[in-house]
């Protein structure tokens, strides 16, 4: 399947809410699940990763905090906002429509 990376580039933040309305999580978990979940055909690469993590917070979206793991790498834990669950709730919505047009204009009847 060879995706958009525009369409993809579009609704990272969207993907990554998702990700994590499903609760806390850190970095390299949620690239791994998007890449699970996709099949494979889908991986942030890790500056576009952080890039997002940065843009959302400073949205208010998400917000941060250090883990305080007594072995292994620290990691840094994101959860949503509650503006981030209205971001969410907003996005998928818009996702929703789009798709109907799209289905729409694309596909045969």
């Amino acid at each position: 399947m060879s995706l958009s990376s525009d369409l993809l580039r579009g609704y990272t933040d969207t993907i990554i809410l998702r990700r994590l309305a499903e609760g806390e999580s850190y970095g390299y978990r949620i690239n791994r699940e998007i890449t699970a979940l996709s099949g494979g055909a889908f991986e942030l690469k890790e500056a576009t990763l952080y890039t997002a993590f940065r843009r959302l917070e400073n949205a208010g979206w998400i917000c941060s905090r250090w883990g305080d793991e007594e072995s292994g790498a620290r990691r840094r834990y994101y959860r949503m906002t509650p503006e981030g669950e209205e971001k969410l709730k907003k996005d998928c919505g818009t996702w929703r429509e789009t798709r109907e047009l799209l289905n729409r204009l694309l596909m045969e009847e």
